[in-house]
């Protein structure tokens, strides 16, 4: 098997294909994604990319903003180091990256508040579902791992009930579901207006770094 790149939306996993690996998608509830990325381990992956958007919790960053991380942090109280040497060489194509940590949270964090109170406690730039069950598996398997992702919803934005429902279990949006949401709460228009905004740039910063290159792929094991 090769590196694996793993995402939770569906539109990820086609930025994510440009870099020429394989791409699995893990969205659902917890239990599905770590299943899926033990199944991954198991099936023989040498390396294992937490790729796509994720949620600002540093008020300075930016939507678009490329987070390359040293550590992730979990809510259950855990540290993971990505692979150093993998991560220098991601560094070498994508210089403006910025380090520090990331939180692996098991629930989308909606609410600036709550944001603002992991920031303080964990000084993570960002948040996301998949990095960390991609560094519990990879360290548990002893498989090399990075995360690279980039900031959509800033820090300081709340996240309207409809763009959390509006995703099902492929990692796909469900418009219907959005449409129906908003339709029966208008006020939330304006945050998904700003929403989709948001997260097109974090998309675009993606899709300009997922190119084919060395830096993408796990050292081998001699190296």
């Amino acid at each position: 098997m090769s590196t694996i790149i793993v995402t939770g939306l569906e539109v990820e996993a086609r930025i994510a294909r440009r870099a020429g690996l394989p791409v699995i998608v893990v969205a659902g509830k917890p239990d599905r994604r770590a299943g899926l990325i033990a199944q991954t381990i198991a099936s023989g992956a040498t390396g294992l990319i937490s790729f796509g958007i994720a949620g600002g919790l540093d008020p300075n960053l930016a939507p678009g903003t490329v987070l390359l991380p040293e550590t992730v942090h979990t809510d259950r109280g855990e540290t993971f180091y990505a692979d150093a040497a993998w991560r220098k060489r991601l560094l070498a194509h994508i210089p403006g990256a910025v380090s520090g940590a990331i939180y692996g949270g098991e629930a989308v964090v909606t609410r600036a508040a709550e944001k603002r109170m992991l920031f303080g406690s964990t000084k993570a730039t960002a948040v996301d579902l998949e990095s960390g069950p991609v560094a519990r598996a990879a360290t548990g398997a002893g498989v090399p791992f990075v995360v690279l992702r980039s900031v959509a919803d800033p820090a300081h934005r709340n996240l309207p009930r409809a763009a959390v429902l509006g995703l099902n279990d492929e990692g796909k949006v469900a418009y219907a579901t959005v449409l129906g949401q908003a339709v029966r709460n208008l006020h939330q228009f304006p945050a998904l207006l700003s929403i989709a905004f948001e997260t097109r740039r974090a998309l675009a910063a993606m899709h300009a770094i997922a190119v084919p290159s060395p830096g993408f792929h796990a050292l081998p094991v001699e190296a």
